[in-house]
């Protein structure tokens, strides 16, 4: 019960989305260290659109999965899910296979970084809330 108080489905987005940016940075930099490499074909992380899809299917009725090999009904909670990691092999920057962009990575990481930081920020307000509530109900 007190779980649900403090630590609420909108500070759990705020996590997930957190969770996927850090990933995101991680990719792309990855993706960066791998611009000269022959053959090395990019990744991406999503994220937004399946938490988008998530949220706008929390109405419909959905069936609960207590088991891993159970098939699921009906869309997944937003609390559920997780950032997925794939790797574009259709397309070619160069002669040699690879298909980094630089200029593209870069734009990509300044996007995310910003991300971050207004995830980050947003969940500090969140926890000064529930700061100032303890603190003021001391008085």
């Amino acid at each position: 019960m007190i779980e649900n108080i403090l630590f609420n489905k909108t500070m759990s987005l705020m996590e997930k989305g957190l969770d996927a940016a850090s990933l995101r940075n991680s990719v792309i930099a990855n993706n960066l260290a791998n611009v000269d490499t022959p053959g090395f074909k990019r990744s991406d992380v999503l994220f937004e659109e399946e938490l988008r899809k998530a949220i706008s299917q929390q109405g419909r009725i959905k069936g609960l999965v207590t088991n891993e090999k159970h098939i699921p009904i009906g869309g997944r909670s937003a609390p559920e899910v997780r950032p997925k990691i794939t790797v574009t092999n259709e397309t070619s920057m160069r002669n040699d296979g690879n298909n980094v962009d630089i200029d593209r990575e870069m734009a990509a990481l300044a996007k995310n970084t910003i991300l971050f930081s207004v995830l980050a920020q947003e969940l500090n307000g969140e926890f000064q809330k529930l700061r100032s509530a303890i603190f003021e109900g001391r008085r």
